[in-house]
Formats: structure tokens, sequence, C-alpha cells
């Protein structure tokens, strides 16, 4: 395995979390009505499909999954445009940030001062990025050896566990993400997300309490922002490190 991040764990729980309030539920509708571009029938868009899927698992109401997928045809509405932006926080561990946005200049000022504000800085485009990996990404509920070896036969590059969470990650090729996913739901496995995303290539362990705290802060606050959609990053906390 290249690298996977604990801040997928952590920010996994805070989803959960995030959903019984609806701050997720905004920016899981930003990701349908991008998908939905593509079409909006998700038995002919793999895209929206694995979007609706993420959303139902966070138990958002079908009405605005289905709102979501009619703003792509609302002239009226406000056209989202996909941004990602680059940097580096607290114990020089690497971030990226995508976002939805129907206004770059509000969105652009929040996510500058969430670097600054909390030890890290902005980067230009590329210079982060190739720390990452692009790979499909998908999150299945369950762990065990028997769901290791399914995974194994339907194509994963990577595996990890998360305990934490009682689910498993699995990591493909970026253009076999449908394929693998496929494979997994005919092997009987129940999938929560699958999405394209970043895995990091190497792992920052964070060894001292006080930086840990500033990345969890440093994240929390770019995971808080309305119009991000997904952020990545590259740390491990080691567990005996109190936060």
């Amino acid at each position: 395995m290249s690298g996977h991040s604990k801040w997928a764990t952590i920010k996994r729980k805070k989803g959960v979390t995030d959903a019984k309030r609806g701050a997720l539920f905004t920016k899981l509708g930003n990701q349908i009505a991008i998908a939905a571009r593509g079409g909006t029938d998700p038995n002919l868009n793999s895209a929206l499909a694995m979007v609706i899927e993420k959303a139902k698992a966070a138990n958002m109401p079908m009405s605005n999954i289905e709102r979501s997928i009619q703003r792509v045809k609302d002239k009226s509405a406000a056209q989202l445009e996909e941004i990602t932006y680059e940097g580096y926080g607290p114990g020089g561990i690497a971030v990226i940030v995508e976002v939805a946005t129907d206004n770059k200049n509000r969105t652009y000022p929040e996510v500058r001062l969430a670097f600054t504000k909390h030890g890290g800085h902005l980067a230009d485009p590329g210079s982060v990025a190739f720390q990452f990996a692009h790979k499909g990404i998908i999150r299945v509920k369950g762990t065990g050896e028997d769901l290791q070896l399914k995974a194994i036969e339907a194509g994963a590059d990577d595996i990890y566990e998360e305990p934490e969470t009682g689910e498993t990650v699995i990591y493909s090729p970026a253009n076999e993400l449908a394929k693998v996913r496929s494979a997994l739901i005919e092997a009987g496995l129940e999938i929560v997300e699958a999405q394209i995303g970043y895995e990091p290539n190497a792992i920052i362990k964070i060894e001292e309490a006080d930086t840990a705290r500033k990345v969890i802060n440093l994240m929390n606050a770019l995971e808080d922002i309305e119009e991000a959609t997904n952020t990545y990053t590259n740390f491990d906390i080691p567990e005996d490190i109190n936060i």
C-alpha cells in the first residue's frame, strides 16, 4: 500500500455527525448537481449513481437528491465551478481541497484563511498533487479476510481496514472504478461510497500532540467550508498521541 491517511477515517466519522445536522447535504447536493451534467439518469451515468449511493448512505432524503439533479435543468440556477486548491499544513503535511462553488471570489479567501489561520499556506497548482496518486476510492461496510479476498478478486490495488468505522477502503485504478465497484456489488459487498480521489504516495507521521491538534484543526476548518466537496492529505497520527 502507498498510504492511507488517518484523515480519511476521521473525515468519515465526522461526516456521519455532519449528516445529522445537515451540513453534509449541501456538499452532497453540489456533487450530485455536478455529476448530473453527464446525464440525469443514474442508470446511464455511473458518476451520478455513485454520488447518489454516497448520499443515501448519509441518509439524505430522496427529495433533496432529486432537487439537486434538477438543478442541471434549471437555467436560472447559479452554475457550479469545480476548483482544486493545493497547500501545506503544520508538520509539512500536503493537502488537496476540491470545491464546487458558484462564486470563486468568495470561496478562495475562505480556503486561504483556513490555511493561514491554522499554520498552513496555499501552494501553486501542481506543487502538492504530485505527492498523490489519482485513484478510485471505494468504501464498503465490513472488514475481514473474506472481504479482502473478494476485493482482490474484484481488481483492488490497495486495501485498508478501518476498525473505528467498521468499514474497508478499497483503492482501484482511476479508470477502473466503475468496473471494480460493479464486481464488489456482484460479490455481495455493501458499497458506502465510490469516487475518484487521491491516495497519498507516502505518509507523514505526526509525533507531537501540539502539531497533531493543529493538523486536525486545519483539516476540520477546510472540511467545514460549505463549498468544499472533498479534502485529502497525507498524515498519520499514532494511537498513543492524545489529541
